[in-house]
């Protein structure tokens, strides 16, 4: 996916204000009389402008909408009824907040942020959070929905959209793109929410990158149907399962750390395609890395699998790699699966000594999140997102020098000063540039 598509709107683009001065005034929306209510700026903001919003906190009263495409069923020609708070649709907008600490927008909505028919929108700078998630099972609710639009989402705090209807078990996730959507998702924090972190559906496209996905139910980044994603340099935890390619999708996965997560960490399943190269996949509570499926192709190059299986099994046996993917689909060259509960691969004869792959401790610097101590989802803010948020939340899975995985990936793969690459997250050409070293 070209991002040439994203880049910023001409410098000379009409600014609209808004700020949350709550003294009943309308406002006109320039700086010395800025409207107060945000859906009216966004309603009368003029197709290339940008909308700043004021630190504030900004309550979406939502709209009762139909839509005639279900994003996630087997029958996708079916009418859902859904509710959304913030609408941006058919025209390109910005909508840049003052920092996620200081503008706050609570969507009240299944849709928070919904994003429709617009040739180009960017969401930055602030919080999305309030959802409230709709009664039909079929609505693809999110903090920010994209469809059918070009949208960049960037340093923004989608969290605490944690309404969910138990027999629907689906709740409100971080970010859907769905319908021929096409996102740029960077810089996040996706934090305690419902659903899943990031989903793409039918006809979606994306390229995501250096977002820290935490605390959640359902899969930390799903993607669907025929959807394609490039993923790097992403960390989730705390989330029922990693990150998984299902249906007819294709996704590449770099760089990204998945730990402490319920069921698996990355899979292949259906007929979709995933490659995974120099990711960090640790103490899931089964598996580590599966090829779900037969008909599933699967490429394992320079990863790191350790120390999963630490609960009961629930979705996949208790191991570092599962194959059920026929021989002809999957490759598995230069990884390190060590230390695993039931076993280190299953599905498939231990291929350690042969084509680079190792079974030996990777020797991380202390294999933990920096984050607080007593740090969990709900008491997890961020005031700004800066952008090396992967090497600052990421570091501790940095390797000591010793470790048997520092030089020891494939020969196609270099680090950034020309040497051949290390295993695992902060090895190889996605590695995040500002990772201090040893």
């Amino acid at each position: 996916m070209a991002l040439s598509c994203l880049s910023p709107l001409a410098a000379r683009a009409q600014q609209v204000f808004v700020d949350d001065l709550r003294d009943g005034a309308a406002g006109a929306g320039t700086a010395a009389e800025p409207f107060r209510d945000l859906q009216a700026a966004i309603d009368a903001a003029p197709d290339g402008a940008t909308v700043i919003v004021l630190p504030g906190r900004y309550e979406a009263t939502p709209r009762v909408m139909m839509e005639p495409i279900a994003g996630n069923e087997l029958e996708p020609a079916t009418p859902v009824e859904f509710r959304a708070g913030f609408i941006i649709s058919g025209k390109s907008l910005e909508i840049v907040g003052a920092s996620p600490g200081e503008t706050v927008l609570v969507t009240n909505a299944g849709y928070g942020v919904y994003i429709v028919d617009c040739p180009r929108a960017r969401l930055s700078n602030l919080t999305v959070t309030g959802g409230v998630r709709d009664e039909s099972g079929k609505a693809c609710d999110a903090a920010v929905v994209v469809r059918r639009s070009t949208a960049e989402i960037d340093h923004c705090q989608l969290r605490d959209n944690t309404h969910y209807i138990a027999e629907n078990i689906v709740g409100v996730g971080g970010v859907f793109v769905r319908d021929g959507g096409c996102a740029h998702i960077h810089h996040n924090a996706i934090v305690n929410n419902t659903w899943d972190g990031i989903a793409l559906y039918r006809g979606a496209s994306a390229v995501v990158h250096d977002n820290f996905i935490y605390g959640g139910r359902g899969a930390g980044i799903g993607v669907t149907w025929d959807a394609t994603a490039q993923l790097y340099r992403n960390i989730i935890a705390k989330y029922w399962k990693g990150i998984g390619s299902f249906g007819e999708s294709m996704v590449t996965v770099r760089s990204c750390i998945v730990t402490d997560c319920l069921g698996w960490g990355i899979i292949a399943t259906g007929e979709s395609r995933l490659d995974a190269v120099n990711n960090t996949v640790t103490r899931m509570g089964n598996v580590g890395f599966a090829g779900w499926s037969p008909e599933a192709q699967m490429k394992l190059v320079n990863n790191i699998s350790f120390a999963n299986g630490w609960r009961a099994q629930w979705v996949a046996p208790r191991v570092g790699v599962w194959m059920n993917c026929q021989p002809a689909n999957y490759r598995l060259l230069h990884n390190c699966v060590w230390g695993n509960e039931e076993a280190n691969w299953l599905g498939v004869a231990d291929p350690s000594g042969s084509f680079g792959n190792i079974c030996a401790d990777p020797l991380f610097v202390t294999g933990a999140l920096n984050l607080p101590e007593g740090a969990t989802p709900e008491n997890t803010h961020f005031e700004t997102l800066p952008d090396d948020l992967f090497a600052r939340i990421g570091g501790g899975f940095r390797l000591q020098v010793g470790s048997p995985c520092r030089g020891a990936g494939f020969a196609g793969y270099l680090n950034a000063d020309a040497t051949p690459s290390d295993l695992g997250a902060f090895g190889g050409w996605f590695a995040p540039a500002c990772a201090p070293g040893l």
